[in-house]
């Protein structure tokens, strides 16, 4: 009987032993996992810069009795004839037979309110 003792015994350390030298032998396959996952690290796309948008340049002209006028210069002669007052809204009203622009601001308006074509 006193032999099962010692082979347990001996058993028991040989497991131990069989642990320990198959415990780095496990271990080795994970680190190379880790190290595959970090080395093909993939980069994002580069993104695109957003386009730039470019302004369209437009000019209307009214062609009438062999003159031509800009809308842009019937627009500065108006806003040189309101001023500086707090404007919230200006319509414009161009009449070729009489040759002058009306404007109404701020809904405010009169035969009087009117530039020269």
């Amino acid at each position: 009987m006193a032999t099962k003792k010692t082979d347990t015994k001996a058993v028991k350390a040989a497991e131990k032993e069989a642990e320990v030298k198959a415990a780095p032998a496990a271990e080795k396959p994970v680190e190379k996992k880790a190290a595959e996952k970090k080395a093909p690290a993939k980069k994002a796309p580069a993104k695109k810069a957003p386009a730039k948008k470019t302004e369209v340049k437009t000019t209307v002209t009214v062609e009438f009795g062999g003159k031509a006028v800009k809308a842009q210069d019937v627009l500065a002669k108006v806003k040189k004839a309101v001023g500086r007052s707090a404007v919230k809204t200006l319509e414009i009203y161009m009449n070729v037979d009489e040759q002058k622009a009306y404007y109404v601001v701020n809904g405010e308006g009169g035969p009087d309110k009117y530039v020269e074509l």
